[in-house]
């Protein structure tokens, strides 16, 4: 593990495989390295040709994290990441990852390339919307230190899993773990909250994004999230979309890696 200090001093772990172009990952809502192995995984598979960079975001695994929170410090610890892979970097956010990277690219960062595998936007009638009192419900458990009951509002609520499967995953050994990082739902929850109402995302809060950007679903997915990756198709200009056959939103590295080869390698013959 290694470490950076974020502009408002916060620090930052993060890890680093491979050796050539850098690629950073950006996990979504409770993901961080202890979970995720995503960033070992393809380093293995990519590591001849890019230095893959897996972060903690603030709040989570082995990154510090300062209050108040705001959307400009998440933007501002992955731009001490870009720094420090050498100033330009591409990158590749995961569920509402995708949708925080998709503001650092917006905000202007010294982003190459950008992929984005379903961002968990709710565009159409295809799943019910968040409700409109998610987030103040939210903050009302954490303020009151029911991190238990914040996940289950989480889980059946933006992710929309049926509440007998949360009943299970609380049974589970990582349920503890993630009882950790339950604060930092309330960060992935303001940057997300106008995107999960069911109607159509908003024209001018990306229309600043002009690099190339993949946007990827995987065909073993829910229809919404296969709805949201056509619908940030066609918002950006510089997109396409590609279907990693097979796939749900916990995707393979097998089945990125390929997809991520060769859009990078196109941004580097360019």
């Amino acid at each position: 593990m290694n470490t950076i200090t974020s502009k408002d001093g916060t620090p930052i772990a993060f890890e680093r495989h491979g050796e050539g172009t850098p690629l950073i990952l950006v996990y979504g809502a409770t993901g961080h390295r202890e979970f995720i192995s995503l960033g070992a995984q393809l380093g293995g598979l990519l590591g001849a040709t890019h230095t893959v960079y897996a972060y903690d975001r603030r709040g989570r695994g082995g990154s510090g994290d300062t209050v108040p929170f705001s959307v400009e410090r998440e933007i501002e610890d992955l731009a001490a990441l870009i720094a420090e892979s050498g100033g330009t970097a591409n990158v590749c956010g995961f569920s509402s990852g995708a949708v925080l990277a998709m503001d650092a690219a917006a905000a202007g960062l010294p982003i190459t390339r950008l992929a984005l595998y379903e961002p968990p936007f709710v565009v159409d009638d295809a799943r019910p919307a968040v409700p409109g009192d998610y987030l103040e419900r939210l903050d009302a458990y954490l303020a009151e230190g029911r991190r238990g009951e914040a996940l289950e509002l989480f889980f059946t609520g933006p992710c929309g899993i049926p509440a007998e499967f949360v009943a299970g995953m609380k049974a589970a050994p990582i349920w503890p773990e993630l009882q950790k990082v339950a604060p930092t739902l309330a960060y992935d929850g303001r940057f997300m909250a106008d995107t999960m109402t069911g109607r159509p995302l908003p024209r001018d809060r990306w229309s600043s994004i002009s690099v190339p950007t993949l946007v990827m679903y995987g065909g073993a997915t829910e229809p919404w999230l296969v709805n949201a990756a056509r619908a940030v198709s066609d918002l950006l200009s510089s997109a396409s979309l590609m279907e990693l056959s097979d796939q749900t939103h916990d995707v393979a590295a097998e089945a990125l890696a390929p997809a991520l080869t060769a859009f990078l390698a196109d941004g580097e013959r360019a």
